[in-house]
């Protein structure tokens, strides 16, 4: 998760409005965290040391969703808990070691029914239907995105037989299987994906850092504990994932600690990883599209003595603003459970289905829209140089490190394209263009080109008006090549006088008026 004391941060301005939403989520860190309101507002700070942060919201305007708390070195009034669910603002509490320690939202009247039917499922086959449905849907999107994002259409295949499979499934036990055995095609087709650093920083990065081995900690056996930046990355946000899953269960009036699918363990909310299950490959898919588009910047992990992998605090803040994307997934996952529960009861009465306070989507019916959810893209992941790792706002180099991209990009193109240019194939063009040419010009006479079309014409009347021209509209009235047009329409070649009748047509060049 985050890295401790004994790692410098980066001093925030000291400032009370420093901190504020972004994509309505604020996430807090560090040692000495306090939450509390102050004559109706809620007043926040953290930071580490003298390096603090500070802000504070009014009841109107704030656009909070989301208070993040990452830690348990602070203090969260419980006045700052009442203004929270006042605003219908979430409040989660993750352990720097990627666990959900605490998790609440806004409170609404749940219908006993539903919880006893929840209690129930187990005793009839509501549980099996609704595993079979939860793992079908991930399923599917892990074949999405190794089909799509990864390429690796034996994986695909190998997850869509497994799909099949799934069908037929008779127990619990039967689609656990398949989900384990889909699991093991679908993160080897991870072992293709590549982990860059910016080239500067790679001295200062671990060699294990810079691929991607499985899900699978050295530490642990399991998926805790990262030993990588990838892993961390993809722990991080499936704590995220399991707090909303939380929320939403328990806006539905689940217990979020009753689940149908995985095993019941001690201190864990069942329910919230079994609604988990559909979003994840949403989730990867948001890590893998970061992967191939922007490096990694190696200031934003820390390596414990173990050899744990965590994430820096700005970096788990910035990883914190997908929260409300992985709410609005979560939410139509958790309506179908819940609906699916409720449909299972023994004695049905006239209401045969429940509210959908997640995604209202019986409401944008009702009004004549969709019944699908609105979808929001996750904050586009930070930019910086991929030379010397630079914070940028678009682009891939910084503008010191540009000029040494260039020119690396021209030697590898001079490179390549040398062998190209000099083979026997390029020769035997050139020879037949130079011939075309030598042949265009010998049965060409001066007598051909008008007495008022001379040099000194040429250069006042027509070359000024060739850049209104476009290289396309040149080659094809003249013949000849890209980077000759482009020399010609600049004034840095003068064509052969044949050309210059047709040049002059092209730019509207008559002949002068006569005394």
């Amino acid at each position: 998760m985050a890295a401790s004391t004994t790692v410098a941060h980066v001093a925030p301005a000291l400032n009370e409005h420093s901190l504020r939403p972004r994509h309505g989520v604020i996430t807090l860190s560090g040692y000495g965290v306090s939450v509390r309101v102050d004559r109706g507002h809620l007043v926040f700070e953290d930071g580490v040391g003298p390096n603090r942060r500070r802000g504070r919201l009014a009841r109107i305007g704030h656009e909070l969703k989301r208070l993040i708390v990452i830690g348990s070195d602070g203090v969260v009034s419980l006045a700052a808990l009442r203004w929270l669910a006042d605003q219908k603002a979430a409040f989660a509490m993750l352990d720097r070691d990627g666990k959900v320690l605490a998790v609440t939202g806004p409170v609404r009247p749940s219908d006993v029914r539903l919880r006893r039917a929840q209690g129930l499922a187990h005793h009839n086959a509501t549980a099996l239907s609704i595993a079979c449905d939860l793992i079908g849907r991930k399923l599917v999107e892990q074949r999405r995105v190794v089909s799509t994002v990864l390429q690796d259409q034996e994986a695909a295949d190998a997850i869509e037989s497994l799909l099949a499979q799934l069908a037929q499934a008779e127990t619990l036990d039967d689609i656990r299987k398949s989900e384990a055995f889909a699991a093991m095609a679908y993160w080897g087709a991870w072992r293709s994906v590549d982990v860059v650093f910016p080239r500067h920083q790679l001295s200062r990065v671990p060699a294990h850092w810079q691929t991607f081995t499985g899900r699978h900690s050295s530490l642990t056996g399991t998926p805790r504990l990262a030993t990588d930046p990838v892993n961390a990355i993809l722990n991080y946000l499936y704590a995220i994932l399991e707090a909303e899953a939380r929320l939403a269960a328990a806006a539905l009036g689940l217990d979020p600690g009753l689940g149908v699918l995985h095993a019941d363990t001690l201190a864990r909310d069942n329910l919230a990883c079994d609604l988990m299950e559909p979003v994840r490959p949403l989730v990867d898919a948001y890590v893998l599209k970061w992967l191939s588009s922007e490096p990694l910047h190696r200031e934003w992990f820390f390596e414990t003595r173990s050899g744990n992998c965590r994430l820096m605090d700005s970096f788990a803040e910035r990883l914190g603003q997908t929260a409300s994307t992985w709410a609005r997934a979560v939410a139509p996952v958790a309506e179908r459970v819940a609906q699916m529960m409720w449909t299972s009861r023994a004695r049905r009465e006239s209401r045969r289905t429940i509210p959908t306070t997640l995604t209202q989507s019986r409401k944008r019916v009702a009004q004549g829209g969709s019944s699908e959810a609105p979808v929001t893209a996750p904050p586009e992941p930070p930019k910086v140089c991929r030379i010397c790792g630079a914070s940028l706002r678009h682009g891939t180099h910084c503008t010191r490190c540009a000029v040494v991209a260039s020119t690396e990009a021209l030697v590898v193109a001079a490179r390549k394209g040398r062998p190209v240019s000099q083979s026997p194939a390029a020769q035997a063009k050139r020879t037949a263009t130079r011939l075309r040419n030598a042949h265009a010009e010998s049965v060409w006479h001066v007598s051909d080109l008008p007495t008022w079309l001379t040099k000194n014409y040429y250069d006042q009347k027509i070359r000024p008006n060739l850049l209104s021209l476009t290289n396309r509209e040149m080659r094809a009235a003249l013949g000849i090549s890209e980077v000759y047009a482009i020399r010609i329409r600049h004034g840095r070649a003068r064509p052969h006088q044949r050309h210059w009748l047709t040049l002059a047509g092209l730019v509207g060049a008559t002949a002068p008026p006569t005394r």
